[in-house]
């Protein structure tokens, strides 16, 4: 009977993903090469999902980032409603908000006192030009003020009312093996304070995400069981992870001494460039904690409390030793190359070292990364390959919950939950 259940799960999945309409590249993305370092956060909370509370006049969310050179660019912004899958709703935007959909980013700051210099520019949602009133997924598109169509930059964000309430548990008991090398999910999700909702069953998506991966979502149309107010999803495959390693470290913080994972820092050059210990496979090698930021990045400069001006750029450089993995291709995931699989993040096999390598300019901070193979023709990676597999990791589950009743224009937002393996 679970089985079946289970069947019945994924076939409603596979229907729904079949039948949507042309993809658009709404991923949160750097289209310019001259930006650098975009990142979300809510509240100054570097930990908290970028998900803004309708409403609360306290709850504010930044997108920051950075442009090479010495001169301000006359840069604008605007918003887009996206359903749960991130694609454009076509909403109006009186919609979905009070005021103008666009906005000039106004704040900026030149760098102090750095070799390469750039400029730190910051947008803050809501402002006084822009009230959101509606809650769903968020886009925020850049774009320079005399090219209105092409895109510089694009940053999700969410905003929710928090009227459900979700509850999950992770395990490493799993439908397919017992504490080897998967996690599975349990959730609830709690109705009581959300009004109007008649049919779960048709109504609600759920999408869970793993340390922050796209890649690997999933996508939840049908619940296994409905008791009263709670909605239950148990014992469903899609809901099993493969459970990944701990993501490695890396801090550039200082340029005078080698932070954890430098091997070496030059300076001989317009730039300062830092060489990472050559990282090896880890599948191989027993299971060990480490303290993650679950492949998040935090800009920090040691001597400095402006790190957002004052943190210089460095190139950094990646090295993986090991044989060439045969149809498929090794990429650096994390939240400093936005979670893509692009030439940005790709790593080149070099057969003269025997390694896969990779450099690129980053501002000073500390680091989570890990390699993840990608088959050829597939879109989503794996950690087999190079990281291995651990039941014991400790990873990030985040949890939305999203809500259309039939004849519904848009996807509201209406729970977000996270919860940590292991805690």
């Amino acid at each position: 009977m679970a089985f079946s259940r289970c069947l019945a799960a994924l076939c409603l999945l596979w229907l729904f993903v079949a039948g949507r309409a042309e993809v658009t590249d709404t991923s949160q993305a750097i289209f310019d090469p001259a930006f650098r370092s975009l990142k979300v956060t809510l509240d100054a909370n570097e930990f908290a999902p970028p998900v803004i509370t309708l409403g609360d006049p306290l709850s504010r969310l930044t997108v920051s980032f950075d442009e090479l050179g010495d001169e301000r660019r006359f840069m604008r912004y605007e918003l887009i409603h996206c359903d749960a899958f991130w694609q454009p709703e076509g909403l109006v935007a009186s919609e979905f908000l009070d005021g103008f959909n666009e906005g000039e980013v106004e704040d900026y700051e030149f760098s102090r006192a750095t070799l390469v210099h750039y400029v730190h520019y910051s947008i803050t949602i809501p402002n006084r030009e822009i009230r959101i009133t509606e809650t769903g997924n968020y886009l925020l598109r850049v774009y320079d003020e005399s090219n209105p169509d092409e895109t510089l930059l694009q940053a999700r964000f969410g905003v929710s009312d928090f009227s459900a309430g979700v509850y999950a548990g992770v395990t490493s008991l799993t439908d397919i093996d017992t504490n080897r090398n998967h996690q599975q999910l349990g959730l609830t999700v709690d109705l009581q304070h959300a009004a109007g909702i008649d049919d779960p069953f048709n109504d609600l998506r759920i999408v869970v995400s793993q340390n922050g991966r796209a890649d690997n979502e999933v996508v939840l149309t049908a619940p296994q069981r409905v008791l009263g107010d709670r909605v239950i999803y148990e014992h469903l495959r899609p809901l099993i992870f493969k459970a990944g390693n701990e993501y490695r470290r890396f801090e550039t913080v200082s340029t005078s001494y080698p932070g954890m994972g430098v091997e070496n820092i030059s300076a001989d050059t317009p730039i300062y460039n830092m060489w990472l210990y050559t990282d090896s496979p880890r599948g191989a090698i027993p299971y060990s904690y480490d303290s993650t930021q679950h492949g998040r990045f935090f800009v920090r400069e040691s001597s400095s409390s402006r790190s957002d001006t004052e943190a210089d750029y460095v190139m950094v450089h990646f090295g993986l030793e090991m044989p060439e993995i045969a149809g498929a291709d090794v990429f650096l995931d994390g939240d400093f190359v936005q979670r893509r699989f692009d030439p940005v993040s790709r790593m080149v096999y070099n057969r003269a070292t025997g390694r896969y390598e990779n450099s690129m300019m980053l501002k000073q901070g500390a680091y989570n990364y890990q390699y993840l193979t990608v088959p050829s023709g597939s879109l989503q990676g794996e950690t087999a390959p190079v990281e291995g597999d651990f039941y014991q990791t400790v990873n990030e589950y985040t949890v939305r919950v999203y809500y259309r009743p039939r004849g519904g224009r848009f996807d509201r937002l209406i729970g977000v939950g996270m919860i940590v393996s292991g805690n």
